[in-house]
């Protein structure tokens, strides 16, 4: 091999630095994969007050990440507004940029991350612009300093409706658990490779 191919197969002391840092330092609160709710919504409560039962710093603050014009990723950290049937909601200005993105490609994922209980959630889905009503309150639930400069009609709350709601919890022998649902038809169907695949109520026997 010659010295350029050698050079480029050693690592960086950046690598080096970065693979000695500690991870999965957290502690995972009990699991019990045979008792999973049967929508994903139940288990995000559960999960999120939970990390803020922990002590987790701002557990409603995600990485919203969306598609340009052009295909290119792009991604940002926000708070989220609410969660229910309707979706995860999330908020910003139309002229944003995440607002142009939005109106172009109306599909996101939204990433949590709650390190101190080594657990982390997965959102995909369409995207659904709220009532303007809703919007209009959204915005005024806000400080007067976070409404400044706000133009008229310019707060949008948008809907994550998902398709797939994936929950990971960490283990330091790497033995993670994945936790996955799908929409379907009928519901949602649960995945996890110890819970298995089960259908969600009113589908056995479909």
């Amino acid at each position: 091999m010659n010295e350029a191919g050698t050079v480029a197969n050693r690592a960086s002391p950046i690598a080096d630095w970065l693979r000695a840092q500690p991870a999965l330092t957290g502690n995972a609160p009990p699991l019990d994969l045979g008792a999973l709710p049967h929508d994903p919504v139940e288990l995000f409560l559960t999960w999120i007050r939970e990390a803020a039962g922990a002590g987790v710093p701002e557990p409603h603050a995600a990485t919203l990440a969306t598609v340009d014009a052009e295909g290119q990723p792009d991604a940002r950290t926000l708070i989220l507004k609410d969660v229910s049937e309707r979706g995860w909601a999330v908020a910003g200005q139309r002229s944003s940029g995440t607002g142009a993105q939005l109106a172009k490609q109306p599909a996101a994922a939204l990433n949590f991350w709650w390190q101190p209980v080594v657990r982390a959630v997965r959102v995909q889905g369409a995207v659904r612009e709220a009532s303007r009503a809703e919007s209009d309150a959204d915005l005024a639930a806000r400080s007067a300093s976070a409404r400044d400069g706000i133009e008229p009609g310019d707060w949008v709350l948008w809907r994550i409706a998902p398709t797939r709601v994936e929950f990971w919890q960490g283990s330091p022998d790497r033995r993670h658990t994945r936790i996955v649902y799908v929409a379907n038809a009928r519901g949602w169907s649960v995945q996890s490779p110890d819970a298995g695949t089960r259908p969600t109520p009113g589908q056995e026997g479909a």
